[in-house]
């Protein structure tokens, strides 16, 4: 196979550029910064490989650009999520993906979540702020349950901790198999008399046509009042309208909400002002190196592509993963 042409399209362009390069001096590497000059960079290099970042949530991602470049053969997608280059035909484009790069950050991330809520934290630092000091108690979660909505490599991670911690862990997948560190796996139709045996709920899955709105009114009023809800997947998976609507009504205990149907969440969205809210800017996956190591798992794709060897992390559109 001739040497590829390499479009590096992100913010941390020089570092990523480094990392490949060190892997591949032999090959063409263009880089790209922002999403207004990628299709002119795609028309002038006639890239056959792509490496993109979704970097910038305020602004139209250039997906029609992608996908509908006659020399584009394969786009190596930073993150895990793949909703944004939705659809895409098959035939003549590769997806991949870097599933499990952020896995272990983003299941800290949930597991933080559990302890905030389990510890009381939002009233001791009320109380912190009031000068006042009160009577408290702390809460264990050993020998609470955890229902973890999507058993891809962030689901197992999050098992896996949760496990450690002594909870007893359900979960759903699309194809129930065993999952380690997972007690009982279930098929996602039986979520209806799922919702209502958890402490926590746990959401990482994809944004597909069958997870859009799969945690709404009806999952809300089967939940626990004392349930808290976890959401690291993709905005949209959780209808905020029913969310907002148990958080007013004291159906549930309260939620960490990584994501939004709109990025950024709006000034006006009414769940800004829950005390028993943790908003967070979409960043359970991001930490310092992150972009780093998946251009690393990237470079190495980019070896079984030049040797002629199926890719790793290839997305199929319809599953979403």
């Amino acid at each position: 196979m001739k040497s590829p042409v390499v479009i590096l399209h992100t913010d941390n362009p020089k570092a990523s550029r480094d990392v490949l390069e060190a892997q591949h001096p032999d090959i063409t590497i263009h880089t790209c910064n922002s999403y207004e000059a990628l299709p002119a960079m795609l028309t002038a290099t006639r890239a056959d490989v792509v490496y993109s970042v979704r970097f910038n949530a305020s602004m139209v991602y250039p997906r029609q650009a992608l996908i509908e470049a006659d020399t584009v053969k394969w786009v190596s997608v930073g993150g895990s999520g793949t909703d944004h280059m939705h659809p895409w035909d098959v035939d003549r484009l590769t997806v991949t993906n870097a599933a499990g790069v952020a896995a272990d950050m983003m299941a800290q991330y949930a597991l933080g979540a559990m302890l905030y809520f389990s510890l009381g934290l939002p009233n001791f630092r009320a109380a912190q702020v009031r000068h006042e000091w009160i009577a408290g108690e702390v809460e264990p979660i050993d020998g609470k349950t955890v229902l973890i909505i999507g058993l891809g490599k962030t689901g197992e991670a999050v098992a896996m901790r949760c496990k450690a911690m002594g909870l007893k862990t359900i979960g759903v997948r699309a194809r129930p198999k065993d999952t380690p560190d997972v007690d009982q796996v279930f098929d996602i139709d039986a979520l209806p008399d799922l919702w209502g045996q958890a402490d926590f709920i746990v959401i990482c899955v994809p944004l597909l046509g069958s997870t859009r709105g799969l945690v709404g009114a009806n999952a809300f009023d089967a939940m626990k009042p004392e349930a808290v809800v976890i959401d690291v997947s993709r905005g949209g998976v959780i209808n905020e309208a029913a969310i907002t609507t148990a958080l007013a009504t004291g159906a549930i205990r309260g939620a960490a909400l990584d994501v939004f149907s709109i990025e950024p969440l709006p000034k006006d969205n009414p769940l800004w002002d829950y005390d028993n809210v943790i908003i967070t800017p979409h960043c359970s996956s991001v930490y310092n190196g992150w972009d780093l190591k998946s251009v690393v798992l990237f470079s190495e794709n980019l070896k079984r592509y030049r040797n002629g060897k199926p890719l790793n992390n290839i997305v199929n559109p319809k599953r979403g993963y």
